[in-house]
C-alpha cells in the first residue's frame, strides 16, 4: 500500500503554523520572518514534505517559470550566455523552460506551444519575432524580453550589446594601424546584430575616407568563416584585414589563412571577430575582437523582465550596453614612431 503523501497542512500541524504560512514560506520572494521559515523547514524536514510546485501554481496563477526561446544553440557564444542566465534566474528562486528554434525555423510558429505552459515571461536570444507575435503576447499578459536582438516598433523590450559602437571601434582600430584593404564578412543578413555591425563599420570607413571595402556573406559558422576568407583572398588586390560579424566566423577565417593559404597572421592579414568567446583567447586563435558585456546584459534582461512582471504596461524599452575592444595576437599593429 502507498503511503500517504504528507502535505502542507501536516507540516503546519507540526510547525504551529498555518497552512498558508507554509506556502509563503517556500516562496523566496514572500515576506517570512527567519525564525517562521526555519520552524517550516524543520517540520519539512521531519515529515519529508516537498512543496508542489503544479499545484501552487494553480492557486497563484504563476508557475515561476521563465522560458527562453534560442536559435543557433551549437554556437560557443549561445551555451555560456544560457549558463549565466540559468544560474541568475535560480538564484531569483525562478527555473527556466528551455525553447530551441531549428535551423530556418520560424520563432513566431514555435511560440503558441510556448505559452501554453504558462510561463511568467519569456527571454528570446539568437532569434527575432514579428511586431504581430510581439503584439500578441502582450495581449496575453507576458513580459517578453529580446536578447541580443531587436525589432523595431515591437511592443517587447530589448537588451543588446552596442553592435554599431563595436563595429565602429573596429573601423578605427584597422584604419589607425595602417590598413588600407578592409574586408566585411557578414552574418545572417536579416539579423538586427548583423545589420547594425555592418552599419557601424562601413560608415566608419566612409567617415574617414574609405569609399570600397570588400564585402563576402556569411552565416556566423565556422565554415561561412573559412570559405569567405578563401574566396577574398582569392581575388587580385585581396585584402590586408578581415572583419567578420562574430568569433566563430573569425575562428573559420583564422583556420583559412594559415592552413589553407599559408599566409602569416597578423603580417600578411589581420582578422578581427565580435563577442570574444572562450575559444577567442586560446593560444592557437588568439583573436582581436569585440567583447560582448554579457553579464550587464543579462543584468539589464532581468531587471526589464521583472519591471514588466510587476508592472505589465509599462512602454517597451531598448538597451544598448557598450562592449570594449580586446587586441590579441591576430592583428597587426602599426610600429611606434620613435
Amino acid at each position: 500500500m502507498a503511503s500517504k503523501r504528507v502535505t502542507s497542512f501536516d507540516v503546519a500541524d507540526l510547525a504551529g503554523v498555518s497552512q498558508s504560512t507554509v506556502s509563503r514560506a517556500f516562496t523566496p520572494e514572500a515576506k517570512v520572518s527567519k525564525k517562521t521559515r526555519q520552524k517550516v523547514f524543520a517540520a519539512a524536514t521531519k515529515l519529508g514534505y516537498q512543496p508542489d510546485a503544479i499545484a501552487r501554481s494553480l492557486s497563484t496563477r504563476h508557475t515561476n517559470i521563465i522560458g527562453i526561446v534560442m536559435a543557433h544553440i551549437t554556437s560557443p557564444f549561445y551555451p555560456y550566455v544560457l549558463d549565466k542566465f540559468t544560474q541568475r534566474l535560480q538564484e531569483m528562486g525562478r527555473q527556466i523552460l528551455l525553447f530551441n528554434a531549428a535551423a530556418g525555423q520560424d520563432v513566431d510558429d514555435i511560440l503558441p506551444l510556448v505559452l501554453q505552459y504558462r510561463v511568467d515571461g519569456l527571454i528570446i536570444t539568437s532569434a527575432t519575432i514579428s511586431s504581430e507575435m510581439a503584439d500578441v503576447l502582450a495581449r496575453d499578459g507576458t513580459p517578453v524580453i529580446l536578447f541580443n536582438r531587436y525589432v523595431l516598433g515591437a511592443n517587447c523590450s530589448a537588451v543588446c550589446c552596442d553592435n554599431v559602437d563595436g563595429a565602429r571601434k573596429i573601423a578605427d582600430f584597422l584604419l589607425d594601424n595602417g590598413h588600407k584593404r578592409p574586408a566585411y564578412i557578414a552574418g545572417d543578413a536579416n539579423t538586427s546584430t548583423n545589420i547594425d555591425r555592418e552599419k557601424g563599420f562601413g560608415d566608419r570607413l566612409r567617415e574617414r575616407g574609405i569609399i570600397q571595402w570588400y564585402h563576402e556573406q556569411g552565416e556566423y559558422t565556422y565554415q561561412s568563416g573559412y570559405d569567405a576568407t578563401l574566396r577574398l583572398m582569392q581575388l587580385a588586390k585581396p585584402p590586408d584585414a578581415i572583419f567578420c560579424a562574430n568569433d566563430v566566423m573569425a575562428l573559420g577565417a583564422l583556420d583559412a589563412a594559415r592552413h589553407a593559404l599559408g599566409l602569416r597572421v597578423p603580417e600578411d592579414l589581420s582578422i578581427i571577430g565580435f563577442d570574444d568567446i572562450p575559444a577567442a583567447s586560446w593560444p592557437s586563435y588568439m583573436l582581436t575582437t569585440i567583447r560582448q558585456p554579457v553579464t550587464r546584459m543579462i543584468d539589464a534582461t532581468l531587471d526589464l523582465l521583472l519591471e514588466r512582471l510587476d508592472n505589465p504596461k509599462v512602454e517597451p524599452a531598448l538597451k544598448l550596453i557598450p562592449g570594449p575592444l580586446i587586441q590579441r595576437n591576430s592583428t597587426r599593429v602599426a610600429e611606434t614612431q620613435t
